[in-house]
């Protein structure tokens, strides 16, 4: 039995929702935002303070980062730091799904994970972004799309080093948008349940 399962994905192609429902399932922790909420606290910084910072690289990316290296500011050190040792803390705890923050990278030494990458077709998953932001429409929801999309490539690269979405770095890969949300439940606890599943082999579903 797998207790902690970490889900990263791509924007828009369900991965939170996924990981709700694994989590409902199986009668794990749901760990999203709380995680964020809980870092801040550590952190001693409000929520004000780190709204900028979730799963985003620091603000001198590119231009500070070419300059000087690995360069965060000593808000960004704080938080990233704390929000490194609660998912640790959740990883220690067990029984849990936790959702994006570089989870996959911080946990891949511990033993019972499942690491697992959502992604989908760009057109079903900017459906799936129009339902969750019906205030957003043309060129601005587009925008949002792509931002959001490549926000988490930068995040993934900056803090792990590793490529975002590259399979090799994950237990188990699924498409969404083929396999519809309620398969995708299904394969993940599936996995998560089965004593025989060997974690040195990926898997990826279409």
């Amino acid at each position: 039995m797998k207790r902690i399962i970490t889900i990263n994905r791509k924007f828009g192609a369900a991965g939170g929702k996924i990981g709700k429902k694994v989590a409902e399932r199986l009668g794990f922790s749901y760990i999203d935002h709380e995680l964020v909420v809980n870092a801040a606290i550590k952190a001693n910084l409000s929520l004000e303070q780190i709204a900028d910072l979730d799963e985003k690289v620091p603000h001198e990316f590119g231009f500070a980062q070419s300059l000087f290296g690995v360069y965060r500011t000593t808000t960004e050190d704080r938080f990233m730091e704390a929000q490194n040792k609660v998912i640790q803390q959740f990883g220690n705890k067990g029984n849990c799904v936790i959702v994006g923050r570089n989870a996959d990278a911080i946990l891949k030494e511990f033993d019972d994970s499942l690491h697992v990458f959502i992604y989908g077709d760009e057109n079903w998953r900017l459906e799936y972004v129009k339902q969750l932001y019906p205030e957003l429409s043309g060129n601005k929801l587009l925008e949002f799309f792509h931002s959001v999309d490549k926000g988490r490539a930068k995040y993934c690269s900056y803090y792990t080093k590793r490529e975002f979405g590259l399979a090799e770095n994950y237990d188990l890969c699924l498409c969404s948008s083929s396999l519809g949300i309620e398969k995708c439940v299904d394969i993940i606890c599936n996995i998560a349940e089965d004593p025989q599943f060997n974690d040195k082999v990926l898997l990826q579903y279409n």
